[in-house]
């Protein structure tokens, strides 16, 4: 007979054991959600501080209000409030390049430029190594994955509050070290300082914990699980999908059919043309005045390299 091994979740008739513990004894009531999310991924049990830093992510990703995710979500259980799980389903697939993903994005760009230069030693050498890569990813026309944000311009507050819980607990590690080289250096480079966004210190922050790369939105979406329960209850309590579904469907107009025509908006690395009609360049437009030309966390800061917009 075949076998499946597994580490997780195992049953017998009398007892439930997970992590090679028991459940109901070891785990309910002993181990938190955070804590267990980790171990569950890692197949260790972190640290206090681990954990610390690990809840402070998930804290971070949680909600970032009437996102993309977030009123599709509304919008589902408005369409079907017999299925809750399909409105959670729904903002969660919401979840990519544009909106959420700059989390993976960045622990992955820092991971990858990390795995092939020797460690610097002090502040100087990460700066010098920050520049390098700063400037290289300018010729290429690239994304600087977690740097700016299309609100917080001045700052996003959950930056600085990350670095100083990693550093308290002994966790800031290579990944937040180049990800702050990169915050220090890159005005040099771009000719304007845009802050470091919450998405991607989150993602420096997962990295340095060790948790596995092809994870890390996984993580953030795991955070964002909490926030769309949330904008579901405040949907129950005080509705306003249906509010958002007839601004739409009372104000739409329409035009002549536009037979070859793709519609979409294409970006050019001096800001966006368009091939559509007068509602795709008024979308265009408001995008230009909205964006700043910027990446961030959910919607960036990008016009350090031109192109997506989070």
């Amino acid at each position: 007979m075949a076998e499946y091994p597994t580490a997780l979740g195992a049953s017998t008739r009398d007892t439930i054991t997970l992590l090679g513990k028991d459940l109901a004894e070891d785990v309910m009531g002993e181990v938190g959600f955070g804590e267990l999310a980790f171990w569950l991924a890692t197949q260790r049990r972190p640290t206090r501080g681990e954990t610390r830093v690990f809840e402070a992510v998930l804290a971070a990703l949680a909600d970032h209000g009437f996102t993309p995710t977030a009123i599709v979500t509304r919008l589902t259980y408005l369409s079907a409030p017999d299925s809750v799980q399909g409105a959670l389903a729904a903002g969660l697939l919401g979840g990519g390049s544009r909106f959420l993903g700059v989390t993976e994005d960045c622990g992955r760009f820092l991971h990858e430029v990390l795995k092939s230069v020797q460690l610097p030693l002090d502040d100087a050498g990460w700066d010098e190594l920050a520049l390098t890569v700063v400037r290289a990813r300018r010729e290429a026309g690239a994304l600087i994955p977690g740097l700016g944000h299309h609100v917080h311009k001045d700052g996003d507050p959950r930056t600085p509050r990350l670095f100083r819980i990693a550093e308290e607990e002994g966790l800031r590690g290579p990944h937040l070290a180049l990800f702050a080289a990169i915050g220090r250096v890159h005005p040099q480079v771009l000719g304007r300082t845009l802050p470091l966004n919450g998405a991607g210190v989150c993602g420096a922050a997962l990295a340095d914990l060790g948790l596995p790369l092809e994870l890390l939105r996984g993580f953030a979406l795991l955070a964002r699980t909490a926030g769309l329960i949330g904008q579901l209850a405040e949907e129950l309590r005080d509705p306003v999908a249906n509010e958002i579904f007839l601004s739409v469907d009372l104000n739409n107009v329409s035009v002549p059919p536009a037979p070859g025509r793709s519609g979409a908006t294409e970006r050019t690395p001096s800001g966006l043309t368009s091939s559509a009609g007068p509602r795709e360049e008024r979308a265009g437009a408001e995008l230009r005045r909205r964006e700043d030309g910027v990446v961030a966390e959910e919607r960036s800061d990008q016009s350090n390299t031109g192109g997506q917009h989070g």
